[in-house]
């Protein structure tokens, strides 16, 4: 890590002594553990939920960001390689899945971390999709499912929303390759193997939401969905308002036009601050 180009942004720091984009050093950092985590989709959920970790830090910064403590970094505490280690190995036999959530900015230290475990269950990699091809190629030798974000259907709403100028276009070249390297695989409901595809709806912003179902149907119309509702206003951002019921039917409405039927819809109650993570 003495020059860090982990994700697009190329830091080209030590993070050994100095924190990255992501505000965060090269020791793992967890800003929380939930065990039995049942609010992901059912096939990552499972029969007994998965075993959540929420590392701290992003390589985005979404202003509307649901975590939004976490996500600035420097919130929680730091894991030595064998440390993650054992919390894998003392937890994964009472979970479906181990669901690293945010987790780019500490692939190596993952990499790394993975090779030690006997792994008994599937690993999700829960990201923005803000990804390097090469990091996707790379953790894809313990990962067994991604669960990626597609958040905008350009370039322009990641720049004002996210401090990013090609969002969309590296996103889509990330999950081309997750869909290259993880054909979906399932056993009694649970995905062994695969790419889900997230979008949550942005108040405001339905255009977008209809040109990422635009860009799902041109290049994976075969992978399953996740269109989600859940938008919760965080105070930090001009996205102030919850996202109203004939916004998110106009998506679905699109959604089904386009004819992608493979994936979940979300309840309305989910937008609610009782499914935020107490930090």
């Amino acid at each position: 890590m003495e020059k860090c180009l982990t994700c697009p942004r190329n830091c080209n720091i030590n993070r050994a002594i100095s924190k990255g984009f992501c505000n965060e050093f090269e020791t793992l950092r967890i800003a929380k553990v939930i065990k039995n985590f049942m609010w992901e989709e059912p096939c990552i959920t499972g029969k007994k939920g998965t075993l959540a970790i929420f590392f701290s830090g992003c390589n985005l910064r979404c202003d509307y960001c649901q975590n939004y403590k976490i996500s600035r970094g420097s919130v929680g505490e730091t894991y030595s390689i064998n440390e993650f280690v054992k919390l894998i190995e003392e937890n994964q036999d009472a979970h479906s899945s181990i669901d690293l959530i945010t987790p780019t900015h500490f692939s190596n230290q993952l990499t790394k971390a993975f090779k030690l475990i006997d792994k008994k269950i599937p690993v999700v990699w829960n990201t923005n999709s803000y990804e390097k091809v090469e990091t996707i190629e790379n953790v894809s030798k313990f990962v067994d499912v991604f669960l990626a974000d597609l958040k905008y259907g350009d370039n322009n709403l990641g720049k004002k929303f996210s401090v990013c100028d090609n969002y969309f276009s590296v996103a889509v070249d990330a999950i081309k390759q997750m869909c290259r390297l993880k054909p979906d695989k399932f056993d009694g409901g649970l995905m062994t193997q695969g790419v889900v595809i997230r979008h949550l709806v942005l108040p405001e912003h339905v255009e977008n939401s209809f040109q990422v179902l635009n860009a799902i149907k041109e290049n994976f119309p075969e992978r399953k969905i996740s269109i989600m509702s859940q938008f919760t206003p965080n105070g930090h951002s001009a996205l102030n308002r919850k996202l109203k019921p004939i916004e998110y039917k106009a998506v679905l409405a699109h959604m089904e036009k386009l004819g992608l039927q493979n994936g979940y819809v979300q309840d309305f109650d989910s937008a609610s601050s009782v499914f935020v993570p107490d930090f």
